[in-house]
């Protein structure tokens, strides 16, 4: 029996949404591609476990978010800064809102981008969400609210879009 049975497959079916996840995290194609790639072999490493009697997205999801947080910590990688495009260029409404949100979640810290990421874009509930980071629903509460607090300093006009996270953070 091939010890990767199935593995190929998991990567086809999973990537695409892996490589978002990791794309959200680090804010730069190229971090997410490395990100990825350093997660995907560790799940390869442990597939053998993880087929049998595990759940292999959960592990790789759950990876792509300890390894980011290490790297930030350990200033492995520089992360990006993204700077604005002048007001007088004819950009969407749309456009700015999503560079503004961009620029402003690089400025959160790791585990604050991690579970806005997981609660907001991945629409994870928060019991899902604080497995996924091996912490107490509690937790993903208060690093939710201080992450839209510090995300409506960093970036007010994104009141309105903030809004609507806090009355779901609420709900």
């Amino acid at each position: 029996m091939d010890r990767y049975e199935g593995f190929r497959e998991f990567v086809r079916g999973r990537q695409q949404s892996l490589m978002r996840t990791a794309y959200l995290l680090t804010g730069d194609a190229h971090l997410a591609e490395d990100l990825l790639q350093t997660v995907l072999t560790r799940v390869a490493s442990h597939w053998h476990k993880l087929a049998r009697n595990g759940n292999p997205e959960a592990y790789a999801r759950k990876s792509l978010i300890n390894q980011h947080i290490s790297w930030r910590r350990r200033k492995l990688v520089e992360f990006p800064s993204l700077t604005l495009p002048e007001r007088g260029r004819s950009y969407d409404e749309a456009v700015l809102r999503r560079l503004t949100l961009r620029q402003a979640l690089t400025l959160l810290t790791p585990r604050q981008r991690a579970v806005l990421v997981l609660r907001f874009y991945e629409d994870r509930t928060e019991q899902e969400t604080a497995q996924l980071m091996g912490c107490s629903r509690g937790t993903v509460k208060s690093q939710t609210h201080h992450a839209l607090s510090r995300l409506r300093t960093l970036a007010p006009e994104l009141a309105e879009l903030l809004s609507d996270a806090r009355t779901e953070v609420r709900g």
